[in-house]
């Protein structure tokens, strides 16, 4: 393990973090606005939001659509590569569940 190439790592790299693990989790239910996300996330700050939001985008797992309206609407979804993560999340809350 620890190897550059390691497939394991390389996905522990993309997911890390508790708040990137739930960002994921609610975006599996469905589309969610910032201020969706922000309130299921008790705890967590805009700038955390928004900079976990930004990393998860540049890694094509989330996709952010912003509609031309007065106020923006700004809404997050998984892409075809964010949804290939769900039966890890699964997995983890499977265990979770069983273990935790």
């Amino acid at each position: 393990m620890g190897q550059k190439n390691c497939p394991v790592e390389r996905t522990a790299n993309i997911i890390d973090g508790k708040w990137t693990l739930l960002i994921l989790r609610d975006l599996f239910e469905s589309t969610k606005r910032f201020g969706e996300l922000r309130a299921s996330l008790l705890g967590i700050s805009p700038k955390t939001l928004t900079e976990r939001l930004r990393i998860l985008e540049q890694e094509g797992i989330v996709e952010r659509r912003i509609y031309p309206e007065v106020p923006p609407r700004v809404e997050y979804s998984l892409t075809k590569r964010g949804q290939a993560l769900k039966p890890i999340i699964e997995g983890m809350r499977e265990w979770g569940a069983h273990w935790g």
